[in-house]
């Protein structure tokens, strides 16, 4: 009868502890992916906030300084383009932003130097993409 006793609690122990350990092991695959996606969020994040404020100053050159050369609408594309493809990597909510971004500035870029509605709707389609990514990064857990 002891014996029997001994084994049913061996037998519970280590039942338990495989149980115990798969858990955790599950746990940490869980928690190490999710790790990943939000490094991989928060790196895509910085870069889309770096290349807004490229862009912003692009803006301002062209249309404040008529500087050709620091405003040319060449690289805006360049950076446009890049942070619409980025943004798809942040969440839905960014890259609907950015594609808002993308259809203003193809629609203002040619009159930046003349026209001041051209460079204020293309400065605040980046305040919203902009907006929106902090609001993502402040979400990641």
């Amino acid at each position: 009868m002891e014996l029997g006793r001994k084994l049913k609690v061996y037998y519970f122990t280590a039942v338990f502890s495989v149980m115990f350990s798969l858990l955790g092991f599950s746990y940490n695959a869980w928690r190490l992916e999710a790790t990943e996606d939000n490094s991989n969020i928060r790196m895509a994040a910085f870069s889309v906030l770096n290349t807004l404020s490229e862009l912003e100053q692009l803006v301002y050159a062209a249309h404040y300084d008529h500087d050709e050369v620091e405003g040319n609408p060449r690289k805006g594309w360049i950076k446009v383009g890049l942070i619409s493809d980025l943004s798809s990597l942040i969440g839905p909510k960014v890259g609907e932003k950015a594609e808002g971004l993308r259809l203003s500035w193809g629609e203002n870029w040619e009159r930046l130097g003349q026209d001041n509605d051209s460079s204020d709707q293309i400065v605040a389609e980046i305040d919203e993409v902009r907006l929106q990514i902090k609001m993502v990064i402040k979400d990641l857990k």
